[in-house]
């Protein structure tokens, strides 16, 4: 899938993975690929840094732990990430219904 496809709703898919309970980046990363049935293939560099902006706007928190001797970062959402979730998913709702009387055809 194209990456310009997702732009502006990576903040919501990466909520919405976060909401069956914690996850390390990766972890994120291959829910977002198991849940897409791998149609969605997020590069580090994409998802990182939108956690990182997730995590400053208090919508997820992340804490450091160790695993197998590596240090790694899980993250969980917040109670402000599961109202901006509801909020992106109404969005999405709206969006997804107006392109798809669009791109549908002619009634």
């Amino acid at each position: 899938m194209n990456a310009d496809s997702i732009r502006g709703h990576l903040d919501g898919l990466l909520l919405a993975v976060l909401e069956d309970g914690p996850l390390h980046g990766y972890g994120i990363i291959e829910a977002l690929q198991r849940r897409s049935g791998g149609a969605l293939e997020m590069p580090t560099g994409t998802v990182y840094p939108a956690l990182r902006r997730l995590e400053r706007a208090r919508w997820i928190a992340g804490d450091w732990d160790t695993v197998g001797g590596r240090r790694r970062r899980t993250y969980t959402l917040t109670r402000a990430g599961r109202r901006a979730l509801e909020e992106q998913r109404a969005e999405w709702i709206r969006f997804s219904g107006v392109v798809g009387s669009v791109l549908g055809g002619a009634p």
